[in-house]
């Protein structure tokens, strides 16, 4: 997976949580690894198709999602309700809105699926043999939290010049 690929995620995280959630998140150690692994309590992914392929996740222990909930509310949020589901879900979808930006612009376009949210702490996320996930932890003021990524981008077509 090439770093230009997967760089417009980093920073959508990094922007993301600067601008709504008002802190700063520092990055952890990169590693790639070939499953989704151990995922945290909530866990938002979002599917690309198109000459990009692939998914993006983020994975939040209950604890950072209710902080990230409550810093946006303005008020203690102690349950994870629809509305902490639906944050989480937003997320993950403005993170890959972001991405799909950047990504556009380098001629890699990217349709994006809705996102989807599961929870609990026995589940797995499967994906063809073949992929690779970057994961990407984070730490922040609000919780830790980690962002994977695998993506795969079909060579484009080049323009045929006319005689």
């Amino acid at each position: 997976m090439k770093a230009e690929y997967v760089n417009p995620f980093i920073e959508a995280v990094y922007e993301l949580f600067s601008t709504v959630l008002s802190t700063e998140v520092k990055r952890g150690e990169l590693g790639i690894v070939q499953e989704m692994g151990q995922p945290r309590d909530i866990t938002a992914l979002i599917g690309f198709s198109g000459p990009a392929r692939g998914m993006a996740a983020l994975s939040f222990p209950v604890t950072t999602a209710l902080s990230m909930v409550s810093r946006v509310r303005g008020t203690e949020t102690r349950v994870v309700d629809e509305s902490v589901m639906d944050f989480v879900a937003e997320l993950v979808n403005a993170v890959a809105g972001i991405a799909r930006a950047r990504l556009a612009k380098s001629g890699a376009p990217i349709d994006l699926a809705l996102p989807t949210v599961v929870r609990g702490v026995r589940y797995a996320v499967d994906y063809p043999s073949q992929s690779h996930w970057l994961d990407v932890p984070f730490a922040s003021a609000l919780g830790p939290f980690r962002l994977r990524v695998t993506l795969e981008i079909a060579d484009l077509p080049q323009p045929q010049a006319r005689a």
